[in-house]
């Protein structure tokens, strides 16, 4: 016959396992690029990209940015709604500004392009808001 104590301390220690890798993992990584091109005063194009990672990230949470999130856990949706916050936390972060002007036969152009270099931020949803981090 088999030992119920023997049992008892293997199912114990898997539980528990399961208790703190569910703590580690409630905050979830997504990856999160943005480029914004304005030609010649004019949105030209922009494009804002958001998906889980794949790995976990290594780095520490720097800056913390908190949405209302309304019950919701689309965080694309999340952040369309608050877009001028989200800018505002990710021009602290770094982005990379390039700018390129020209005149051709008195014609002026010009080209501004802003990007966030894809960026891991770790994300803690709860019922009324959430929680952005930016790894570093």
């Amino acid at each position: 016959m088999r030992s119920r104590d023997g049992n008892h301390t293997f199912s114990l220690s898997i539980c528990a396992i399961i208790l703190f890798h569910s703590l580690a993992l409630s905050a979830s990584e997504y990856l999160i690029s943005y480029r914004y091109v304005v030609k010649d005063a004019l949105l030209y194009n922009q494009e804002f990209e958001i998906s889980h990672s794949m790995h976990r990230c290594k780095g520490f949470s720097s800056n913390t940015l908190i949405l209302e999130s309304d019950n919701s856990k689309d965080l694309k949706k999340i952040i369309a709604r608050n877009n001028e916050k989200f800018i505002n936390y990710i021009q602290k972060i770094g982005l990379k500004v390039q700018h390129y002007a020209s005149t051709i036969n008195f014609q002026n152009t010009s080209t501004t392009i802003i990007t966030l270099k894809t960026t891991c931020f770790k994300v803690d949803f709860n019922d009324n808001f959430v929680r952005i981090s930016a790894l570093k």
